[in-house]
């Protein structure tokens, strides 16, 4: 078979490049949606070593670990995949944001830029060795179909989206892969409506390529609405009611069957009637029968009853046309595909309750559509936004079903830790705290246990990667740090002390800086940003730390009932433009979105109620009150999400009479 090759495809000993293999365990980060008996329920069956009810996922993560993970609980299971990969242009990830009847572009994150960079980027060392970056495309694609082609389930379908400019390589590589007995259909989709060019014929389509994984796969015919000029010419009739028909024959080509005599009539020479006797006498009575003025009977075929027009691979039909920015299902996303595109897709080559997988779910279309359609559903993205946007999509869904929201956290940072600084624990964290500080620009300091470094005369302390920075942490912390003032060179020169974290606990920010102003100490927070993974963003110095917004809530309660106040939320202007700064005049705007849950057990977070702003609803409620079916001392956690897709929560503690 021809095959294509690429630069990268095969190890210096002739081998393929297999993809990234590492099973990690994904952790749940909330729970949306879940009644406080489907809770209970969910509890008691975790604790008793029970499979829990299914639960649909939206996994934050890049594909290389969220494949793999997958695999292990899924390989063989889904029934059907749509992937809208990036394009190759380095403009997927930017998104608009609305702040004060304003809009404007937020440009990709640096993790973003930074995987776009990875996976087509090319450096000049490997510019010299010949690699371009179709090459790192190819590889990233190959790696990617492989890794999806062992999850798809052997009766399934994967669906692949992609415009001009790779189209025709990645066919190569989807025959490769999937088989190109395999190859089902190109589907010609229509991408915008115009596109002028004087140089060149304008391009307003992109393609699906659908595979199937073998010979038994699913198809649920499509069949397109007829146009006017079709009804207007066939469907020339109508009853007193209205509905349209048309007049077909009840007779079929050929003299064998069917030659009997019928109300007296023979069908005519070299036909047979289509219907038996019974059938006949039957339409008759529900009046589908129209008498010509010479007495032949026929078929009234009425508009109403018939399927329509059997779908092509060209799909220029007004359902699945773009979405228009000023339309109401639009989310100002700009890879947004049409609902009507992926309702086609899913009921096409699935049925209720399958299992459907997008590992770049972008705006959410296929996880949004696949819950009408009651499928069951899997959706990933690498980006913060595209699952915020998701989730508020899924939201507006009517009779919602439960759903979590994923990422691999810990397991991956571990992996990374082990894969970077060697198995030896002592050693391996040593190298790990010095490479954060190098990172953050700080001096490694030694003869502490919480003080790791310095940086402008104020002592930094680096977080695990495996655990969360709590209060307990804080503590030992100010503790040492009171300590060691005055004690040597490396001695606190101000009362400043830097926390860099991966996580930290729910409580934090607030009460552990209450806790340490109460020891005279500034204590700033700040995280450490996930690009700190890849080699590429370290090496061209992408790396930022930026400090955590800060919520305030205000709590009454009045009998069995407590209600919670947003009152500020201050956010830390790092990454934020500063033409937008500006133009926010009140703390609120900030704000996108948030969540409460009432009765937080200290798992997971379980989203019991939100609200959330929308193009056609701009103003957020700001307050919101519960009743508790018992007295009790609860534990009250509030989930704030601003413009730009960052959380940031408060823990309550009320007790109820």
């Amino acid at each position: 078979m021809t095959e294509l090759i690429w630069e990268g495809k095969y190890d210096k000993d002739g081998r393929k490049v297999a993809p990234l293999r590492v099973a990690l365990p994904f952790q749940t980060v909330e729970t949306i949606n879940e009644s406080a008996k489907e809770r209970q329920m969910s509890l008691e069956a975790w604790s008793s070593g029970k499979a829990s009810e299914w639960r649909n996922r939206l996994i934050w993560g890049d594909k290389k670990y969220v494949l793999p993970a997958l695999l292990e609980e899924f390989a063989g299971k889904i029934n059907l995949i749509y992937i809208d990969p990036p394009f190759d242009t380095g403009q997927d990830f930017s998104f608009q944001v609305h702040v004060n009847g304003e809009d404007f572009k937020k440009e990709p994150s640096i993790i973003e830029q930074k995987a776009y960079r990875d996976t087509w980027g090319v450096s000049p060392e490997e510019r010299a060795a010949g690699k371009t970056h179709i090459d790192k495309y190819l590889q990233w694609f190959y790696e990617t179909v492989v890794l999806l082609g062992e999850l798809l389930a052997d009766s399934g379908s994967i669906y692949v989206h992609l415009d001009e400019n790779l189209g025709h390589y990645a066919k190569l590589v989807l025959d490769e892969v999937f088989g190109k007995d395999n190859f089902r259909n190109h589907i010609v989709v229509r991408s915008t409506f115009a596109h002028a060019d004087a140089n060149q014929f304008g391009s307003i389509h992109q393609s699906l390529f659908w595979y199937s994984k073998g010979s038994n796969w699913i198809f649920n015919g499509v069949y397109l609405p007829y146009d006017t000029d079709y009804i207007e010419k066939y469907y020339r009739y109508s009853d007193p009611d209205g509905r349209k028909w048309l007049s077909a024959s009840l007779t079929g080509a050929g003299s064998s069957g069917g030659q009997f005599m019928w109300r007296d009539i023979l069908p005519p020479r070299g036909r047979h009637w289509a219907y038996t006797r019974e059938k006949l006498e039957d339409l008759d009575k529900q009046g589908k029968i129209y008498w010509t003025k010479k007495g032949i009977p026929r078929l009234k075929q009425y508009l109403d009853e018939m399927p329509g027009v059997p779908a092509s691979d060209v799909w220029w039909d007004k359902e699945t046309q773009p979405v228009l920015t000023w339309t109401s299902e639009s989310v100002d996303y700009p890879t947004q595909k049409s609902e009507a595109l992926l309702d086609r897709i899913i009921r096409a080559s699935s049925n209720e309750n399958d299992l459907i997988l997008d590992s770049f779910v972008g705006s959410g279309t296929t996880a949004v559509v696949a819950e009408r359609l009651r499928r069951r559903w899997i959706g990933c993205d690498l980006s913060r936004f595209a699952i915020h946007t998701t989730r508020k999509r899924l939201l507006s869904v009517p009779d919602i079903r439960p759903f979590i929201v994923q990422n691999l956290g810990k397991y991956e940072r571990q992996l990374w830790q082990t894969a970077e600084f060697g198995e030896q624990a002592e050693q391996r964290t040593l190298a790990y705290r010095r490479f954060i500080l190098e990172l953050y620009h700080a001096k490694t300091i030694t003869g502490y246990t919480w003080l790791h470094g310095v940086k402008g005369g104020r002592m930094v302390h680096v977080g695990a990667v495996d655990s969360p920075v709590s209060t307990a942490d804080v503590a030992q912390i100010a503790t040492e740090f009171r300590k060691a003032v005055g004690t040597g060179k490396d001695a606190p020169k101000t009362n400043g002390v830097d926390v860099l974290g991966w996580d930290f606990a729910f409580e934090l920010n607030e009460v552990a800086k209450q806790q340490a102003a109460q020891a005279n100490i500034n204590m700033r927070f700040l995280r450490i940003p996930r690009e700190v993974l890849e080699k590429k963003a370290v090496e061209q110095a992408d790396i930022h730390f930026f400090e955590l917004a800060a919520l305030s809530v205000d709590l009454a309660k009045k009998g069995r009932a407590a209600t919670v106040m947003l009152t500020d939320f201050v956010i830390p202007p790092d990454d934020v433009p500063e033409e937008v700064r500006h133009t926010i005049t009140h703390w609120e705007q900030w704000i996108d979105y948030w969540a409460v849950d009432w009765n937080n057990h200290g798992d997971t977070f379980h989203n019991e109620w939100q609200d959330y702003r929308t193009r056609q609803k701009r103003q957020l409620q700001k307050s919101v009150s519960h009743t508790y079916d018992q007295a009790g001392t609860y534990v009250i956690v509030v989930k704030v999400i601003d413009i730009l897709g960052n959380d940031t929560t408060k823990t309550l503690n009320v007790e109820v009479r």
